[in-house]
């Protein structure tokens, strides 16, 4: 898949492991489990390869979040993103991811 960042924040984490805003710092685990996460997105060739990998405990939410899908990072966050499919002579499916977020609040 293609991933693409709807934040700053998001690829920083992804590319530097940090974030140079001060509203978007988290545990080194944290940083560190949220770069495994994301590379299982981009090695996924499409959306329904992480279907079966059940410690990602992939989700299509529903409500206010209707149309975005999540991943778990680790018990406590999870990633939230987008998904859209264009059927050319490939199939591509873009992955925006748009937050790390704690799961809880």
């Amino acid at each position: 898949m293609i991933v693409s960042f709807e934040q700053p924040y998001l690829r920083d984490l992804y590319e530097t492991g940090k974030s140079y805003d001060k509203k978007h710092r988290f545990q080194p685990p944290v940083i560190e489990k949220y770069k495994e996460r994301i590379d299982t997105l981009k090695k996924a060739h499409r959306i329904e390869d992480l279907f079966p990998i059940t410690s990602l405990n992939y989700k299509v939410l529903q409500g206010d979040k209707q149309g975005i899908s999540s991943i778990r990072v680790n018990q406590k966050y999870r990633i939230e993103f987008t998904v859209e499919r264009s059927e050319n002579d490939i199939l591509l499916t873009v992955c925006n991811i748009q937050e790390l977020s704690n799961h809880y609040k």
